[in-house]
């Protein structure tokens, strides 16, 4: 796991360049003398502000920053590194009662443990006999062409696509994501809300979507 806080914070080349071995699982060093490939398979997790006071779209505190340097902050995520990130996920600043231990408490670790176990060895059901062990492994080509969604579940995707608002990366992903959340839900392929809760997930825009209450890649 490679876990970057404050990413833009790094520097725009560093994270450009994390696209490759993202996309392909091996860095590439080409050289004068040759060129060497060496494995590099990781999950990626970015945690960022929305700006550089983090205060930016808050509720009841005012943001210190000017529009621009707002969007030059935003701006050191590029396009083609945030379109290889499937999950994206605001977080709330932590309310009085969470920080002193008197809210409501999720689902304990156990349970989610035990819920995405159950959802992996349905995956490795399904992949058996494949180069591939989980869904995050497996091609876009694979997906389009053997492990179908149900009918008519990615036509929500599919507009988001005819729109420009999803990549053809990006739809493959997503289809990725929805057999997750089928795997975590008991689905034997992914329904139309399956789709929906991997679309909600990618572009971190609510759908009024139930929650998968855990996560299994």
């Amino acid at each position: 796991m490679l876990f970057l806080d404050e990413a833009p914070e790094f520097g725009a080349k560093a994270l450009d360049a994390l696209r490759q071995p993202l996309e392909s699982g091996q860095v590439v060093i080409a050289r004068a003398a040759g060129v060497v490939r060496l494995p590099a398979q990781f999950l990626m997790v970015l945690a960022a502000n929305p700006c550089p006071c983090g205060r930016h779209g808050a509720h009841g505190d005012p943001c210190d920053c000017m529009p621009s340097v707002v969007r030059r902050y935003q701006a050191r995520l590029s396009g083609p590194l945030l379109d290889r990130v499937d999950l994206r996920v605001d977080v709330d600043r932590v309310s009085r009662s969470e920080l002193m231990g008197r809210g409501e408490r999720g689902d304990s670790t156990e349970t989610v443990a035990a819920r995405v176990l159950e959802a992996r060895q349905r995956a490795e059901q399904r992949l058996f006999g494949t180069p591939w062990r989980t869904n995050g492994e497996v091609s876009g080509h694979a997906l389009r062409t053997r492990w179908h969604a149900a009918a008519g579940a990615m036509h929500a995707a599919e507009r988001e696509l005819e729109r420009g608002l999803l990549s053809a990366r990006g739809l493959d992903r997503v289809l990725r994501v929805a057999w997750t959340v089928a795997d975590l839900r008991g689905h034997d392929q992914p329904d139309a809300g399956d789709v929906e809760a991997a679309l909600q997930l990618r572009t971190g825009v609510s759908r009024g979507v139930p929650s998968t209450a855990g996560g299994a890649r």
